[in-house]
């Protein structure tokens, strides 16, 4: 099953009872960016991303293309 990240990040934050803002000052990033972060948007910037994700253990990596292509 593959999961998103925007899935990932707003399942994480909830799980530690953590709302949008407290995420973002914790993460050293703007509350906007944590809203489009979970709400999808294609282009962030991935210094960012990794400060949100670094809070949750976990980092941007590659992952091969035909992990992608497996059917959920």
């Amino acid at each position: 099953m593959t999961v998103t990240l925007a899935a990932f990040v707003k399942e994480r934050r909830r799980l530690l009872r953590l709302s949008q803002p407290d995420l973002a000052a914790k993460a050293g990033v703007g509350l906007r960016f944590v809203r489009e972060l979970e709400q999808g948007k294609v282009t962030l910037r991935l210094d960012k991303v990794n400060a949100v994700l670094q809070l949750f253990g976990h980092v941007v990596g590659p992952v091969p293309m035909n992990r992608l292509l497996e059917p959920v």
